[in-house]
């Protein structure tokens, strides 16, 4: 069994920056003289305002209203690479003047197989707090995100950055360790390797599963468990212990216990996998990392290799200039080097451990708490500054210091709300601004404020763009699968009769919850990317439509029902190809690791309140019939969802994805970030892909956006075969503003996926 983990939350869906507060009586004003504040409607937050370490959707639009990134891009997401003086690009029929804080100039040199990213920031941007932000506030960014104790989102030290890997092992010699000297090591391992697996690995992992088997006393739903074993000793040795004849209610001491049970792996990460995750691999990346730390180790108590104190390919090469190299070329490393927030180093870092020349980059090499401890107060250069966190609402003032010009509006108030109160909110004058979730119901309750009857009128104004995301329903392949082996057939067979069932029922489910405001996608990548695939290419496939031999399932002239029954017919195929006993059209045996029924997470409040509900509950009853249960778990936590999936414990769930403007598969997909493995733990699927691993790392290194497309498009096939994510939706953000309120007149115009509304917030104005 796992543990139930507290860490990362899921980025869901890319919102809307939101909050409120009561709304105040109009009044004259000039420029930013008026008190009132403006109110966005916003969902709750994790109080994780840092530039560094955000890692939701809600906390990240705090940073961006605090902070600024170098790189600047226009509605369709293109990047603008002399935003200084700016770019005048037309979209929708009209020009559009974009300005930055950086020019950005990249330079892929064939012959050598670099590329050098020079970056020259204007002179007088200015942090909230007057000081003028340099060349060392950018150095210092990109040495926090490169620290060997980086936790958090960002990937930037994944980059091909020269010299990045020697400095994060602090070794010359770490580029230069070959997978045959690691897997050497590992097949004979050395007493230190071992040691280290037992006090990297075993103990803090069975330590931490000591500790959560103690907190399962008095939840209910493990009363099966603690009623059992009414002591935490025993039902933790129940879960963990390999001697069978190991008998812990002899021992009083629950220390003992657990030092018992350590000792009996030793340093079998293999048995703990087994354990820990159903899966003897589930340690293997982070035994490869700590063996490549011991070969470097040892290469340089051998005189091989030096202390490396710096990364070579970061560069001050001014005050506002700095640089950095690659090796190679990678399509995606401007988004992480130019996507950076600029932090300051005078209130992040320490100056007075801030200097260049002598390698030192404002913080204790490997120790960020001087970072970390501005997590909950943000300092930044952008539009408006953080003042405080209180009673549910983040209160912004606006940045006299900000390079654009100070904010019109004075105040903001970001507060939080329910997804039920946001329409009512703006109607009844205690928000200006939210983003409701657009479905049937939602439009045509803002349809009946307006005395027009339409989504835009007197009362409120609309605006819907794609979101820069999708819908979908996981699987964990490392949950579900046939003899334990997540990557067979047999296993790709077991949930693909799942997912064709549950493709069935989208159509219906999607049009009754959404209507207009979204449509069935078949792949699971959003329609705004160029990367999609398109219903007019020859190799689209609607999403699991094929049966096990490979023939369409359905035909155009069957009746939703027809479409049902042979969709459940199909399933039975699949099932038996999986090795479930078939007899008389239902289930009757499942085979070695695999079960008669699955769990499916669902964050609808406790009464259904998601667009994926109907879908599970026509599908269940379905699957019913051949005697295959799908038990659907309607959470009224949506925190129980995010620790399952960050301690990987979860069989099925839904949920959504944000994406970004390059369509990159790294974070989600590729199997080194499955989590436990080392990674960023956002492959929540577990796919562990050979093939797909190469394709995604392949098309990061082209420049050709054809070639990145077909690339994109077999990863998306790679997926789909593997059937551990089924796409559903596709819908709109909905933003809406009181035309009471607001002046509509000054709100960012021609709102895109790519340009939200607050990206011109310092011209907004309130009436």
């Amino acid at each position: 069994m796992r543990k139930i983990g507290k860490a990362i939350s899921l980025l869901l869906v890319l919102v809307m920056v939101l909050s409120a507060f009561a709304a105040c009586s109009k009044k004259d004003k000039k420029d930013n003289e008026t008190e009132t504040p403006l109110v966005v409607g916003y969902l709750p937050f994790s109080q994780k305002f840092s530039p560094f370490f955000a890692d939701t959707g809600y906390d990240q639009d705090v940073v961006e209203f605090v902070s600024v990134q170098l790189l600047t891009t226009d509605r369709t997401g293109a990047i603008v690479y002399n935003a200084i003086e700016g770019e005048t690009i037309p979209y929708n029929g009209v020009d559009y003047t974009y300005t930055g804080i950086a020019d950005i100039a990249v330079n892929y040199d064939e012959e050598a197989d670099i590329t050098t990213y020079d970056i020259k920031i204007r002179d007088d941007v200015k942090f909230s707090d007057g000081h003028v932000m340099d060349a060392d506030d950018i150095i210092f960014t990109y040495y926090v995100l490169s620290d060997p104790s980086y936790d958090g989102s960002s990937t930037l030290y994944s980059q091909p950055i020269i010299g990045m890997q020697n400095y994060r092992a602090n070794s010359s010699a770490a580029e230069t360790i070959t997978d045959e000297e690691v897997n050497a090591l590992i097949e004979n391992p050395s007493d230190s390797l071992n040691q280290a697996i037992i006090d990297e690995i075993i103990r803090p992992v069975l330590e931490s599963e000591f500790d959560w088997v103690g907190s399962l006393y008095g939840d209910e739903r493990y009363a099966s468990y603690t009623e059992a074993h009414p002591e935490q000793k025993d039902l933790f040795a129940s879960f963990y212990s390999l001697d069978e004849n190991y008998d812990s209610y002899a021992v009083n001491d629950e220390k003992q216990v657990l030092e018992d049970i350590i000792a009996q792996y030793g340093s079998d990460y293999k048995a703990l996998g087994a354990g820990y995750a159903a899966d003897e691999t589930y340690y293997v990346n982070d035994v490869k990392t700590i063996a490549r730390s011991i070969i470097t180790e040892e290469k340089k108590a051998a005189g091989i290799g030096e202390d490396v104190y710096n990364i070579e390919g970061i560069k001050k090469i001014s005050d506002t200039e700095v640089q950095v190299i690659t090796k190679g070329y990678d399509a995606t490393a401007i988004y992480q080097i130019g996507g950076a927030q600029v932090a300051p180093l005078h209130y992040y870092g320490d100056e007075s451990q801030y200097d260049y020349e002598n390698n030192k980059f404002g913080f204790p090499r490997g120790d960020l708490s001087i970072v970390k401890s501005k997590t909950t107060h943000p300092l930044g250069a952008g539009p408006y500054k953080f003042v405080k966190y209180e009673n549910k609402v983040v209160f912004l003032e606006a940045n006299e210091h900000y390079y654009k010009g100070a904010p019109k509006i004075k105040y903001i108030q970001l507060k939080e709300t329910t997804e039920a109160d946001k329409v009512t909110g703006i109607e009844q004058g205690t928000l200006d601004i939210t983003d409701p979730t657009g479905s049937k119901t939602t439009f045509e309750q803002i349809a009946k404020i307006n005395s027009n009857g339409e989504l835009s009128g007197d009362k409120i104004v609309t605006s819907s763009v794609d979101n820069l995301g999708y819908g979908y329903i996981g699987m964990n392949a490392d949950t579900i699968n046939v003899g334990g082996e997540p990557n067979s057939e047999a296993s790709k067979n077991l949930r693909k009769a799942i997912a064709t069932v549950l493709s069935v029922y989208r159509d219906v489910a999607i049009d009754t919850y959404y209507g207009d405001a979204a449509s069935v996608i078949n792949y699971p990548i959003s329609n705004t990317s160029w990367a999609a695939p398109q219903k007019s290419d020859s190799d689209y496939k609607v999403a699991f439509s094929e049966d096990v031999n490979g023939n369409q399932i359905y035909t155009s002239d069957m009746s939703s029902e027809d479409k049902y029954a042979a969709a459940l017919q199909a399933a039975l195929g699949y099932f038996e190809a999986a090795g479930y006993t078939v007899t008389d059209g239902k289930l009757t045996a499942a085979p070695a690791g695999a079960k008669m029924e699955y769990e499916v997470l669902i964050p609808g409040d406790g009464d259904g309140n998601h667009p994926s509900f109907a879908i599970l509950t026509d599908a269940s009853a379905a699957l019913d019939t051949i005697g295959f249960k799908l038990n659907v778990n309607d959470l009224a936590d949506a925190n129980v969802l995010w620790d399952r999936l960050d301690a990987g414990t979860q069989e099925m769930w839904c949920a959504a994805w944000s994406a970004t403007i390059d369509p990159d598969m790294y974070q989600v997909y590729h199997s080194t970030n499955i989590v436990g493995k080392g990674g960023t733990d956002s492959n929540h699927y577990h796919i562990a892909d050979t093939d797909l691993d190469t394709l995604i790392m392949e098309a990061r290194k082209s420049d050709d956006q054809s070639y990145r497309k077909s690339a994109y498009k077999q990863c998306l096939d790679i997926i789909m075969d593997w059937a551990v994510e089924i796409p559903v939706y596709q819908r709109q953000n909905s933003v809406v503003f009181s035309a009471e309120r607001v002046n509509i007149e000054t709100v960012t115009p021609d709102i895109t996926t790519f340009y939200e509304w607050f990206k011109e917030i310092e011209n907004t104005e309130l009436k």
